[in-house]
C-alpha cells in the first residue's frame, strides 16, 4: 500500500487547472534534484527565438503527463478496472519521469552529444539516484517497473501505451501546453471527450467509435503544430548554429584538449565515450549558457563567433533546397564570403508523418471499438485520417547560410 496525504494536494497550472498530489511518492520524486532541473531545460528547444512566450520547461510538461495519466487510471473505467494498485502507481511514476534524462537544448543535443535522452531516463532511474532510492524505497519493484514502462519492455502493454503511444498522454499535454505557450491554436483538441470515449479492449488501450472526430481532431493538431511550431526553419536554424559550436568545440579539443578547459561542462560530452550520469545531470541549460557566455570572448574567431550569434540571436538565413546544384552552388558562395562552410552551411530536411497505421517497434495503431464489439483500425472508419495516409508525405528540404552573401 502506498501512503496517501490526509488531503489531496494540489498545483496550480495553465493546461489542467490543477495538478492532483495524492501519493507522498509523486511529491518526494517531483521534490527530487533530478526532476527540479527539468526547471532549467526548455521544453521546446530553440522555439522559443520563434514564439517568445515559449518559455515552458519540461518540468511542467512532465507534471501535465502525469496529470493526464492520473486521470485516465482514476476516471476511465476500463483503465482503473484493468490495473492494479501497484500498476497503476508504476504508470504514474512513469508518466512524471518520462523526461527526466533530456538535456539542454531539446531533442538538438542529443544529435550534437551522440545522448538519447531515453537512455539517460532509464539509467536515472535504475542507477544511484536520488529518484532510484524514493522509488525503491517505496516498493523494490517500482525502479524496474517504471524504467520498463518507458523503454517499451513491460509485459502489460496498456501502461506503455498510456505514457508513449500513438493515444499518449505526452502528446496529449505537449500539444496542448504548447499551442498555449507559444500562442498558437494549432495543438488545441477536447481532451476532455477524449478521455470519455477511450476503452481497454483486450488489453490494449481503444476509443469509442463516436469518439472518431475527437480523434480525427488530435491528429490533425498534431500534424498543423510540427509544420507550423516544431518545425519552424528559425528554430531549425537556431539549433544548427548549436550544433556547429558543438562541432567546433570538439574540433578544439582533438587539437589541444587543454584549450576547452575553460568550458570543463562540456567536456565529458565532447571527448567521447559514456556520460556519467552524474555529469550528465550537472549540464542543464543554465551552465550550458554560461559556457556560451564565456566563449563569445574566446581566441578563436569561430567559436566566439558562433557563441555571439547564439547569444544575440544573429541567425542565418534560409533558403529552400531544389537539388544539388542549388546546394553546392550556396555553399561556394559561403566560401567565398570568407565562411568556413563547415560550421556556416547546413542541409536541413523536415518530414513528418502524422500518423501510422501499422504496428511498428513501439507503438500500436489506433482502434476503434463499433456499436457491435468489433474493433477497426482508425484509419478504416476515418476518411479524414485514411487519406492523411494515403496521401504524400511531406518533405521539406532548407539551406542555412549567413545573411548577406
Amino acid at each position: 500500500m502506498f501512503e496517501k496525504f490526509r488531503e489531496v494536494k494540489v498545483m496550480r497550472d495553465s493546461i489542467h487547472g490543477y495538478i492532483h498530489l495524492e501519493l507522498r511518492l509523486i511529491r518526494e520524486l517531483i521534490d527530487t534534484y533530478e526532476f527540479q532541473r527539468l526547471r532549467r531545460i526548455h521544453q521546446l528547444g530553440g522555439t522559443y527565438q520563434v514564439y517568445h512566450t515559449a518559455e515552458h520547461s519540461r518540468f511542467s510538461h512532465s507534471l501535465g503527463v502525469y496529470e493526464v495519466v492520473r486521470r485516465m487510471v482514476s476516471e476511465v473505467k476500463d483503465i482503473d478496472d484493468e490495473l492494479s494498485e501497484f500498476d497503476k502507481v508504476s504508470v504514474m511514476c512513469a508518466a512524471l519521469l518520462h523526461d527526466i534524462g533530456h538535456g539542454p537544448f531539446s531533442h538538438a543535443f542529443e544529435l550534437i552529444s551522440n545522448t538519447f535522452h531515453e537512455d539517460y531516463t532509464v539509467r536515472i532511474i535504475l542507477e544511484d539516484t536520488n529518484i532510484h532510492r524514493i522509488l525503491e524505497k517505496a516498493d523494490k519493484r517500482l525502479p524496474n517497473a517504471v524504467a520498463s514502462i518507458i523503454n517499451h519492455t513491460h509485459p502489460n502493454k496498456l501502461l506503455t501505451q498510456l505514457v508513449s503511444g500513438q493515444l499518449d498522454a505526452d502528446r496529449m499535454d505537449y500539444l496542448l501546453r504548447d499551442s498555449y505557450c507559444t500562442g498558437t491554436s494549432y495543438g488545441n483538441f477536447d481532451l476532455e471527450r477524449v478521455l470519455r470515449t477511450l476503452r481497454v479492449v483486450h488489453g490494449k488501450l481503444v476509443v469509442k467509435e463516436s469518439g472518431i472526430h475527437t480523434i480525427e481532431d488530435y491528429i490533425m493538431s498534431r500534424y498543423h503544430m510540427y509544420w507550423q511550431v516544431y518545425y519552424h526553419p528559425t528554430s531549425r536554424v537556431y539549433e544548427a548554429i548549436i550544433s556547429g559550436l558543438f562541432n567546433r568545440l570538439r574540433y578544439l579539443y582533438n587539437q589541444d584538449p587543454s584549450s576547452i578547459d575553460e568550458y570543463k561542462m562540456f567536456i565529458p560530452f565532447i571527448k567521447g565515450g559514456d556520460v556519467s550520469v552524474k555529469d550528465y545531470l550537472d549540464l542543464d541549460e543554465a551552465s550550458a549558457f554560461y559556457g556560451i557566455t564565456l566563449m563569445r570572448k574566446s581566441d578563436d574567431p569561430i567559436l566566439s563567433d558562433l557563441a555571439r550569434r547564439i547569444l544575440e540571436r544573429d541567425l542565418f538565413a534560409v533558403g529552400t533546397y531544389v537539388d544539388e546544384m542549388t546546394a553546392k552552388n550556396v555553399r561556394l558562395m559561403v566560401e567565398k564570403a570568407g565562411y568556413d562552410p563547415e560550421y556556416y552551411y547546413y542541409q536541413d530536411e523536415t518530414r513528418q508523418v502524422p500518423y501510422q497505421p501499422y504496428v511498428s517497434e513501439q507503438h500500436d495503431p489506433i482502434n476503434v471499438i463499433r456499436e457491435d464489439g468489433t474493433c477497426a483500425e482508425l484509419s478504416t472508419v476515418s476518411n479524414i485520417v485514411a487519406a492523411i495516409v494515403q496521401g504524400e508525405v511531406k518533405d521539406e528540404k532548407k539551406v542555412f547560410f549567413p545573411k548577406g552573401i
